[in-house]
C-alpha cells in the first residue's frame, strides 16, 4: 500500500474533489425537483445547461492540472514502479503479495482473539458501557443484519419476494 501524499500534493486532489462535489450538486437538485414534480421541464432544461457548462469547466481543469498532478505523483512514487513489467515480474509480485498476506495470518488470528476477549469482558461489565460504545455496537449489529439481508437478496436471484421454483 502506498503512503498518503504529503499536504503539498493533496491540494490539487482536494481542488478536484471540491470541484466535482460542486459539479454534482445541481445534478442532485434537478433530479429531486423533477422526481417530486417541481419545476418540470424548466428545471431539466436549466440543469442540462448547467451540466454542459460544468463539464466544460471540468475538462479545462483536468487538462490544465491533471497532467501536472499525474507527473508529480509518478515522480514521487517512482520507487514503486516496475521498470520492465514482464509476465515473470508480474507473477513474482503476485506471489510476493500472496505470501505476505499468508504470513500475516498468525498476527491476525491473535488479534482476533484479543478483540473477542475484549468484547466478552465488555458484555460481562454491561453497567460500565458508555452511550458511545452502545451506539457503536448497535450500528455494527445493524450493518451485519443489512449485509445478511443483501446476501439473502442476492442468493434469491435479486428478488425480494422469495426463491424462484
Amino acid at each position: 500500500f502506498l503512503p498518503p501524499p504529503p499536504c503539498s500534493q493533496r491540494r490539487p486532489l482536494l481542488l478536484l474533489l471540491s470541484f466535482f462535489l460542486s459539479f454534482l450538486l445541481p445534478f442532485v437538485q434537478a433530479f429531486v425537483c423533477v422526481g417530486v414534480g417541481w419545476g418540470g421541464g424548466r428545471a431539466m432544461g436549466s440543469f442540462i445547461t448547467q451540466l454542459k457548462s460544468r463539464a466544460c469547466l471540468a475538462k479545462q481543469l483536468l487538462s490544465k492540472h491533471g497532467s501536472a498532478y499525474y507527473r508529480t505523483l509518478m515522480e514521487n512514487n517512482k520507487q514503486y514502479i516496475v521498470q520492465e513489467p514482464t509476465v515473470e515480474k508480474c507473477q513474482e509480485l503476485s506471489k510476493q503479495l500472496f505470501y505476505t498476506r499468508l504470513a500475516s495470518i498468525p498476527g491476525r488470528y491473535e488479534f482476533f482473539w484479543k478483540e473477542l476477549n475484549l468484547v466478552k469482558q465488555k458484555i460481562k461489565n454491561r453497567q460500565d458501557l458508555t452511550v458511545e460504545e452502545l451506539g457503536i455496537g448497535v450500528l455494527f449489529s445493524l450493518e451485519c443484519y443489512a449485509w445478511f439481508c443483501m446476501g439473502e437478496i442476492v442468493g434469491r436471484g435479486f428478488t425480494l419476494t422469495g426463491y424462484n421454483p
